[in-house]
């Protein structure tokens, strides 16, 4: 496998864990979604490569999840402008559900668009090369808003997006809605919406800016010791927390029901991009 250390490669599978080890019993690090492109640092064994993500994070992924080839992964990364929006979408081999799935996708998998439309549905292409239709409203361009050019649009969006997870399950590692931790929520809201941050609950000053708490507005990140959540406005939070094991909004204000006292003493950083 000489010729794909240091080179590139697609990831496959609707959701491919990235690993603290290479073995299926270790610890998830982190989650990779359909179609991102990842670097390969090095092989482990047969089966297994190290690998680093496009927002630094490094791990061990298995082999069958990957597709192998540093032209073939950076022509993707040239083509592959659309980012599902959905929570759960079934690519169909025609445009109608009596039809049959070809690929099950995630809100954050990555696909090209062929611009072929019949109806109310969109004709997608998969990184190897098959096409499938899915309904055009579970898919958009990705965006690429500037944080100094349109603020309050950003910030909206942010809220919107990580909104969108609301009842998802806690899944440490996760950051999809079939299961996203409190890095995962916040992560995936920003890269949604054209932003790359850091993935761990560590405010990075390369990445986010620390404010005070009168400074604060929707979009902005609350950062506790080993936990985030994402400002929405009128006091409140949306993160998923492991307590409850779920994306829900809480309060910081004691007056309100949902209020929790043990996070609101225990903000240690605030972030933002803005």
């Amino acid at each position: 496998m000489d010729s794909q250390v240091n080179g590139m490669a697609i990831l496959k599978s609707t959701i491919v864990p990235i690993l603290k080890n290479p073995n299926f019993q270790s610890e998830v690090a982190d989650e990779g979604l359909y179609g991102m492109v990842v670097k390969i640092l090095q092989e482990e064994n047969e089966d297994w490569v190290y690998i680093e993500t496009h927002y630094g994070y490094h791990g061990y992924v298995h082999k069958n999840h990957l597709i192998f080839g540093s032209d073939a992964a950076v022509t993707w990364q040239k083509k592959a402008q659309h980012v599902i929006i959905h929570p759960i979408v079934d690519v169909m081999a025609q445009p109608k559900y009596a039809s049959y799935s070809i690929a099950l996708l995630t809100r954050g998998a990555i696909v090209v668009s062929s611009e072929e439309i019949e109806n109310d549905w969109i004709q997608i292409i998969l990184p190897q090369g098959e096409k499938g239709w899915i309904r055009k409203t579970f898919v958009q361009k990705m965006e690429h808003i500037s944080p100094r050019e349109d603020e309050d649009t950003l910030r909206k969006k942010l809220v919107e997006s990580a909104l969108s997870y609301m009842g998802t399950q806690y899944r440490w590692g996760g950051k999809s809605p079939l299961g996203i931790d409190c890095s995962g929520l916040c992560s995936m809201t920003y890269m949604l919406n054209g932003v790359i941050i850091y993935r761990d609950a560590v405010l990075k000053d390369e990445y986010m800016r620390n404010i005070d708490r009168a400074q604060m507005k929707p979009g902005d990140l609350l950062f506790f010791p080993g936990h985030v959540a994402m400002y929405i406005g009128e006091d409140r939070y949306v993160h998923s927390t492991g307590r409850e094991g779920r994306v829900l909004v809480n309060s910081l204000n004691p007056n309100h029901d949902d209020y929790r006292e043990d996070l609101e003493n225990t903000i240690i950083g605030i972030g933002t991009i803005f």
